[in-house]
């Protein structure tokens, strides 16, 4: 079994490549970075780096062991700050974001619960662009963002909201004064474009290349921010498929939004780095789920209500 600072030491030194740097992170005297890696070495019974007056470098077997180490360690890792976070209870800060306007009430409501639930942790709340959503996320400015379903390469919480598709033309478009569409017309006109940063499974489910028969949509201009986009679109240069709430928040004259009739819902909730998986997002997705199922059923008391 290998000790604790072996472990430590080998895989600093595997991603530093510099003995200097290695003690420099961990504390250590280079001396006994120097002799933890010997001895490591001698418990094996072969070389895991390469010395030189001039360089460090790490041999096949080492980068084989540095490989399989560094998983095990993070899930050790993980495992006990969850531990630690539970025992002492949901605190600190989360840092949470929408992304759109009408994601922002369902946000609220899951923050209200949340706060409630848990009031010795603070919820910093701030809106997303479609250009940070994945930054954000992957350098811990934010740790959970309610978007648009599906959202590549990250954990998914559960669906918050749906809402149906309309595609967004201009005021001055033939499709403008039709009852509704089939996603068939993306065919016809160029689509705008999202960003390239926008996740590529987004993408393809907003704006897919081929209609449901196979014919190839003509891309259209990209634009850099969901306003762009629409403007785009009121100067003629394309359609944007979009959902039915850019009716109540982005209402435009020079914009007419036409229902897509065979279209699937859009959904929205949660989204985080699976990595950041803690205590306090455990609880925020599990506030933002109740929240949304109490609201949903004030919803239909209401409906019931009103036709009693």
């Amino acid at each position: 079994m290998l000790e604790r600072v072996e472990i430590e030491v080998f895989l600093t030194l595997a991603e530093e490549l510099h003995f200097g740097r290695t003690a420099e992170r961990l504390r250590l005297s280079t001396g006994r970075v120097s002799q933890v890696v010997r001895q490591l070495e001698r418990r094996l019974g072969g070389s895991l780096f390469e010395r030189t007056s001039r360089s460090v470098r790490i041999t096949p077997v080492g980068l084989r062991l540095a490989e399989e180490l560094a998983p095990l360690v993070a899930g050790i890792t993980a495992a006990v700050r969850r531990a630690a976070e539970a025992n002492r209870g949901v605190t600190g800060e989360l840092r949470v974001a929408f992304l759109g306007e009408g994601t922002a009430p369902v946000l609220l409501r899951a923050v209200a619960l949340f706060n409630e639930r848990h009031p010795d942790c603070r919820v910093d709340v701030r809106e997303a662009q479609l250009a940070n959503t994945r930054s954000s996320l992957l350098d811990g400015s934010v740790d959970v963002l309610i978007a648009a379903f599906p959202f590549d390469g990250m954990a998914n919480g559960p669906v918050l909201m749906t809402e149906r598709r309309v595609l967004a033309v201009a005021a001055g478009h033939p499709l403008a004064g039709a009852a509704s569409v089939s996603l068939e017309v993306l065919g016809d006109h160029p689509v705008v474009q999202y960003p390239a940063v926008t996740s590529a499974a987004f993408k393809r489910d907003r704006t897919p290349d081929r209609t449901p028969s196979g014919r190839p949509v003509p891309p259209g201009p990209v634009g850099a921010t969901f306003s762009e986009m629409l403007t785009l679109v009121a100067l003629g240069r394309g359609v944007l498929p979009v959902g039915e709430l850019s009716l109540r928040y982005h209402p435009r004259p020079d914009l007419a939004y036409v229902p897509i009739e065979d279209a699937p819902l859009i959904e929205r909730g949660p989204v985080w780095r699976e990595g950041n998986t803690t205590e306090r997002i455990r609880e925020f997705v599990r506030a933002a789920a109740d929240s949304a199922a109490d609201s949903a059923a004030d919803s239909v008391a209401a409906s019931a209500a009103a036709t009693s």
